[in-house]
Parts: structure tokens; C-alpha cells; sequence
């Protein structure tokens, strides 16, 4: 059945009064959701009671663990004891008997040299000292002969039985066996220094360690010729490897110089490695070297490690917090009291 056009129109044609209170239903729903979040906010809020009324000053801010400290600054673990080993004489290594992360006492064989022409020469040294020990019983009993010869003499000559000439002879015979028993004594103690050079000779083809602690690098192998000089070309090693006392560690940080006055010798400080964050190791300023770096306007200290951890190493990085001296107040560095709000 169908209906007429107008008729359709007049059904679907919408009052404008209807449009204005869905829209004005729609406003007060809007508002109403907001005034339920509102009040959820502000039940959710904590220590709700703790807000000071308009107009009053705030309450003090509470200060961190962390605000105790007056100064902060970076640096490195380093070793005030630490040694490159070398040999004291030049030779072919023939023997190493370290690895990194060796513990060594101080003494201990570090690696052997080549040792064929020290030993040579420790032999011919030894020889001529023998050799030289040799010459003495004889010349000593020719020495003893000439003396009995010159108390003869000088009996005969008493007795007028010879010539005052022949007297004067053996005399000059004992002075110059004397002499030469002098002589040869001289050369005895002569070739025997010489064995002793020759054996410190052979001692330096021995590294020791010169102190106890840990080998942190192994610089040579077996066959490289080593030198306690550089030979250069870059084919000559000058050291063994290095050794570390880790007994040693301590801290050096830069502190700016405009904080140094924050600084003195026995303050506590707090230390926290970069490889362990959550740990704080307890320290102390050792000293504040006495010198400046123009460059970059900081001032070196050294901060000793009280307590002593296997995992601390050389070239850690460290950050250090100086705490305010016994009975000193911290400076003022940073305010503990929030500013009053101005009045509205």
C-alpha cells in the first residue's frame, strides 16, 4: 500500500525542542561523571589530612639516606704498588712460569733466561780464581825458605864466616817474596770477585717476583729475547709481566677545585663501584695531593678502601659520596626546607 510522499516527510522530520534536551540530558551526564571521578581522586589521594590549609608555610621536606652526602664525584680504583717485571740482563726466555690472574709471593720465580754464556762465564771465572789459589803454597814455602836462609846468613856473618854482602841478598830475597806473595794474594781476591760478578751474572737470568701479589699480564713467551731496555723495532720485550699487590687498591677521584674546601684528610666516604651498584663500600680521604690540573680545574684525591672485596680490581670505576666530618654540619648545599607559596 503505498502512502504519500508528504505524509512520509512530516514522519521523519525531527522537533528541534528534542534535539535541546537530549543535548542538555547528555551535559548533565558529563558533569555527574565528573564529579564521581573527582571524588575518587581525592579519596585515592594519601595523607589527605597532611595537607596544610591555604596560606599556612609547608612542612619540612624529609631528606633522603643519600643527602648526608656533601660532595659527589667519579674516578678509578688504582694499585699504589704495582710492577712491570723485567730481567735485568738481555737475553732469549727459556722458561715462564706465569699466567694473569696468578697469586705469586714476593721471591718466587717468575722465569728463567737463557743461561749458557753466564754459566761459561762463571766457569772461567772460576777457573782463573782457582788458578790464581794455586800459585800461594808455593810461593809460601819459598818465602819460609828465604827467611831460614837470611837467619843462616846472619849467623855466619857474626861469626865473621861470610860477607855482610851475602846477608844483604837474603834479605832482598824475603822482601821480594813478600812482595809477590802480596801480589798474588791481591790476584786471588781479584778472581774470586770476578765469581762472584759471574754468579750475580747467572742470579739475572732468573725473574723473581720483587714483592707478593697478582700477575695481571703475561708480556712474553717462551723464545722471545727480553731486554730491561727497549731495543726497538719492536721486536725485543722489555718486561715479563706486571704484578699487582692488591693489598694496595685505594681510589683516586678529580674534585672540582671550587669543592676541594668540602674535602679534608680522614673523611668518611661512601663508595659504589659501577660493577656493583647496590653495594656501598666504606673508605677514607687518604690525602688531597697538592696539585692542580689547569686543564680541567680539578684537584686529584686519594681515598683509601676500608674494607678489602676479591672482586675490586685495578681501573674500576667508582663513585664516591663525602660525608660531613664528625660534629661538622654539611654545608648548605642543597636546601632541606621547601620555599613558602606565595599568598594567592
Amino acid at each position: 500500500m503505498s502512502q504519500d510522499p508528504q505524509v512520509i516527510l512530516e514522519q521523519l522530520r525531527l522537533e528541534r525542542g528534542a534535539t535541546v534536551v537530549r543535548g542538555k540530558r547528555r551535559r548533565w551526564w558529563l558533569a555527574a561523571l565528573l564529579l564521581i571521578a573527582g571524588g575518587a581522586f581525592w579519596l585515592a589521594l594519601p595523607n589527605r589530612q597532611d595537607i596544610p590549609p591555604q596560606g599556612a608555610p609547608p612542612p619540612p621536606v624529609a631528606a633522603a639516606a643519600d643527602d648526608t652526602v656533601i660532595l659527589d664525584a667519579t674516578g678509578y680504583v688504582t694499585a699504589r704498588r704495582q710492577a712491570t717485571v723485567s730481567a735485568k740482563v738481555t737475553g732469549r726466555v727459556e722458561s715462564l712460569f706465569i699466567e694473569e690472574g696468578q697469586q705469586v709471593t714476593a721471591g718466587e720465580i717468575l722465569a728463567r733466561l737463557d743461561d749458557t754464556d753466564a754459566r761459561a762465564d762463571l766457569d772461567l771465572a772460576t777457573a782463573r780464581a782457582g788458578a790464581a789459589r794455586a800459585e800461594l803454597p808455593d810461593l809460601e814455602l819459598r818465602l819460609a825458605q828465604a827467611e831460614r836462609d837470611v837467619q843462616r846468613q846472619d849467623a855466619l856473618v857474626a861469626r865473621k864466616l861470610t860477607s855482610s854482602q851475602q846477608a844483604e841478598d837474603a834479605r832482598l830475597a824475603v822482601d821480594s817474596l813478600k812482595a809477590r806473595l802480596r801480589l798474588l794474594r791481591r790476584q786471588v781476591a781479584v778472581a774470586e770477585s770476578a765469581v762472584r760478578v759471574a754468579r750475580v751474572a747467572l742470579d739475572n737470568t732468573v725473574v723473581r717476583a720483587p714483592f707478593g701479589g697478582v700477575v695481571t699480564v703475561k708480556a712474553a713467551q717462551p723464545g722471545e729475547i727480553v731486554s730491561p731496555i727497549s731495543a726497538g723495532g719492536g721486536f725485543t720485550r722489555t718486561g715479563i709481566g706486571t704484578i699487582v699487590d692488591m693489598d694496595s687498591l685505594e681510589i683516586e677521584v678529580d674534585v672540582n677545585e671550587a669543592h676541594i674546601s668540602r674535602v679534608s684528610p680522614g673523611q668518611a666516604v661512601e663508595t659504589v663501584l659501577n660493577a656493583y651498584p647496590d653495594e656501598k663500600l666504606p673508605a677514607r680521604v687518604i690525602t688531597i695531593i697538592p696539585a692542580a690540573d689547569r686543564s680541567k680545574a680539578t684537584v686529584k684525591v686519594r681515598i683509601a678502601l676500608l674494607a678489602r672485596d676479591p672482586r675490586i680490581v685495578p681501573d674500576m670505576g667508582v663513585r664516591v659520596g663525602f660525608l660531613p666530618l664528625d660534629g661538622v654540619p654539611p654545608p648548605p648545599s642543597l636546601p632541606v626546607q621547601a620555599p613558602p607559596l606565595p599568598d594567592p
